[in-house]
């Protein structure tokens, strides 16, 4: 009871925390993530509207990659106001509602981009494997589908995580390591026993990510060895390059996942600078580097974004 009316009597307020030991100066430290946050929310909003105004975009593999667009942008506004309010007016208070709120999307869409990552796969399996039954087999019905099984299994399995916080108690140092709530971050700060929470959200971890990613490395598996039954040089390396920009982006999305991840479950000794580092590599650099892979790599991307931008700007 007494946990329970810790956290419901008065506002409980946690501190944000910007780049350590830099104090006032870290405000220049603003002017790159600033930019990257321009570029993330642009790239991908451009993503975006050039797959909803252009047709000839109107097909499975472009419709995940705008969902992946979507999740990516999702990720960027949901830190931006508090990271830039860290870092530009040393605004560093947030309520535990408000902590719980973001922490439910951030998390959420992270799992769920794990989840579109899946379904691409799935995608380039089919396409490289299957190629006769492509259009039969990922209608615009099973893809919408597909989004809305991602989007309901994400929502059940946070919803949980993030509501077990109420039960805690924070009786200590209430300094969180990021300019973002983060939940390995925020239950290390409880002074009760916080083993259920810290079991949910291993929970949590391994039940979409842990299990996507073993999947689409199996159906990476199975798509090098169709590749390889392939007589052609010529038609090998085209298979093989449909999917460069699906792996990049699934390299750039896991492995500061599980870098983050173990710094904070395993590297409490760690520098404070390491920890602050890791998180803006996990926050910002999926969605910056995901709609430049896709628009260096995919040549009617890239022409899409030609035919409505760069040309109206030469008409003006």
């Amino acid at each position: 009871m007494s946990a329970f009316n810790n956290t419901t009597s008065q506002p409980l307020i946690f501190l944000l925390t910007g780049i350590p030991c830099l104090g006032e100066s870290q405000i220049w430290i603003s002017i790159p993530i600033c930019l990257l946050y321009a570029i993330a929310l642009s790239g991908n909003s451009m993503i975006l509207f050039v797959v909803i105004r252009e047709h000839s975009l109107h097909e499975p593999m472009y419709y995940f990659l705008s969902m992946l667009s979507a999740t990516d942008l999702g990720l960027t506004i949901c830190t931006l106001s508090t990271t830039l309010g860290v870092f530009w007016f040393n605004n560093r208070e947030i309520n535990l509602d408000a902590c719980i709120i973001q922490m439910f999307f951030l998390h959420g869409l992270t799992f769920m981009e794990s989840g579109v990552l899946l379904a691409m796969a799935f995608d380039r399996f089919v396409a490289i494997c299957a190629p006769l039954h492509y259009a039969t087999i990922l209608t615009n019905t099973k893809i919408a589908q597909i989004g809305m099984a991602i989007v309901v299994r994400d929502v059940a399995i946070m919803t949980p995580v993030v509501l077990l916080l109420k039960r805690l108690s924070f009786c200590q140092s209430k300094v969180l390591s990021h300019s973002y709530c983060y939940h390995v971050d925020v239950i290390q700060l409880s002074c009760n026993d916080n083993r259920v929470n810290s079991i949910m959200g291993l929970f949590a971890l391994f039940s979409t990510t842990g299990i996507d990613c073993p999947c689409i490395l199996i159906s990476y598996v199975m798509i090098i060895r169709s590749v390889l039954n392939i007589a052609s040089p010529e038609e090998r390396q085209k298979a093989f390059n449909t999917c460069v920009s699906h792996i990049t982006a699934v390299a750039i999305f896991y492995i500061p996942l599980v870098s983050l991840s173990l710094v904070h479950r395993y590297g409490r000794r760690a520098p404070p600078f390491i920890h602050t580092m890791m998180a803006n590599v996990f926050l910002l650099i999926p969605p910056v580097l995901n709609p430049i892979i896709y628009n260096v790599k995919t040549k009617q991307i890239r022409r899409a974004i030609i035919k409505h931008f760069i040309r109206k700007d030469d008409l003006m």
